[in-house]
């Protein structure tokens, strides 16, 4: 009997994936939990496991195709029989569809309505994600002229042909988004002339999405960049009086940990920070979930860190710890990497001194952490200025002015920095 293998619904967000690899052919044995196919998400990738044993009949997808949770992807057979030596499967069994141009920007059911309703996808612009083309796209297509009918209207000459002083100057033609470009306008750039040692280094599939993603939110939210300057002495007094005790553990105490929890319990006193735009309205989140930036050999990943708010220190560094060893290892589920409502980034060791980090979308504000130095500070003991010395830090918080108020951005750092001058946690 032959069993429908669908496509998973594989995180809470996750509507569609990409078909990466198929780890088997039509004619091959599989068993029960045995990977068959690597399937691709914005979010993560991961392995699809047989959900029986048998033999594969039907491959219904090519590589490359974006597929919607609960189609079919491949049929297994518990009866059938395996090829030998990859002979081709018995008669009535259906290879991969042939691929088609449009199978990475669009999903089966766009492609279904585009025949349906005589739309040539190579006129579409694409308003989803990476340019990918939805359905409403399509919709908003019908009627508009044909590739042919265009191709029949020459182009206007290049603009470095013309005269200015001589010839009228050509038609500006109408904005078009696209990716890495910007809106297209009087300006082009020059084209790239190879030379000997370029190396060109095509985009990965993270990198297309992040770099999708970043001009997304530059092109939607009008960030805004706040600075502070924060005294980490009693936190560090702190940090050392336990980090021993944490080590015991396997837990690193690191000031990732006491600034992610500064952050979380300033949020429950600034909401507009913990919050999503929608169309014509805000949303104050009920949930402090807290993406935190991992940068990997494949691309920066943000896994969450759910309820922030109610871990002690220990919570949070355990945390840290488990998602930075998944993220580096390629365990992240989509799950790990859904739902955040603010991001903290830190660069590290090797950072600088400060720097404003791009929102996340649908977030309205990231805090971009800097490098902690040993500076000279002025305290005042005793009625009396001194000057020490004291690990320093700098923070950007990059805002959403659509929803916040700059005196709540600033109201905000100015509670994270001063939890921390204070080193007022639980641990």
């Amino acid at each position: 009997m032959a069993h429908q293998v669908t496509m998973p619904q594989l995180g809470e967000s996750i509507v569609e994936g990409t078909i990466g690899k198929w780890l088997v052919s039509v004619g091959d044995a599989v068993t029960k939990d045995q990977p068959i196919v690597e399937i691709l998400t914005d979010k993560a990738d991961s392995e699809l496991p047989s959900p029986i044993a048998g033999v594969v009949t039907k491959l219904l997808a090519n590589e490359d195709d974006i597929i919607a949770v609960g189609e079919t992807i491949c049929e297994i057979d518990e009866s059938a029989q395996a090829s030998a030596g990859g002979a081709p499967a018995p008669a009535g069994q259906e290879a991969a569809p042939e691929t088609s141009d449009f199978a990475a920007p669009t999903s089966p059911s766009v492609r279904k309505l585009a025949r349906e309703k005589d739309v040539d996808l190579s006129n579409v612009q694409g308003s989803g994600g990476g340019g990918r083309i939805l359905r409403d796209d399509v919709m908003a297509a019908i009627g508009t002229p044909s590739a042919r009918e265009r191709m029949a209207t020459p182009p206007p000459p290049p603009a470095e042909a013309l005269e200015p002083s001589v010839q009228p100057r050509p038609p500006r033609p109408a904005p078009v988004a696209a990716r890495g470009t910007g809106p297209a306008g009087a300006f082009r750039l020059p084209p790239y002339v190879p030379k000997d040692g370029d190396q060109i280094v095509p985009f990965t599939r993270r990198r297309r999405i992040i770099a999708d993603h970043m001009v997304f939110s530059k092109q939607t939210a009008p960030d805004v960049v706040t600075f502070a300057e924060c005294d980490l002495h009693r936190t560090a007094v702190l940090r050392d009086q336990h980090k021993a005790d944490y080590k015991k553990e396997g837990i690193g105490l690191s000031y990732l940990a006491f600034a992610i929890a500064a952050a979380a319990h300033a949020l429950r006193e600034f909401p507009e920070l913990n919050a999503r735009v929608l169309e014509d309205a805000y949303v104050k989140l009920a949930e402090v979930n807290i993406g935190v930036a991992v940068d990997t050999d494949k691309g920066l990943v943000v896994p969450v860190i759910r309820s922030a708010d109610d871990l002690t220190i220990r919570g949070i560094a355990r945390a840290v710890a488990d998602i930075a060893e998944r993220a580096r290892s390629g365990k992240l589920t989509p799950d790990d990497l859904f739902g955040k409502t603010f991001t903290v980034s830190n660069p590290g060791r090797r950072g600088n001194l400060v720097g404003g980090a791009i929102i996340s979308q649908p977030n309205v504000g990231i805090l971009r952490l800097g490098t902690i130095k040993k500076r000279v500070v002025v305290i005042e003991h005793e009625g009396e200025d001194l000057m020490v010395i004291h690990p320093v830090m700098h923070m950007a918080l990059t805002y959403d002015h659509r929803v916040v108020d700059g005196i709540h951005a600033n109201g905000f750092l100015y509670r994270i920095a001063e939890i921390l001058e204070y080193g007022d946690f639980e641990l």
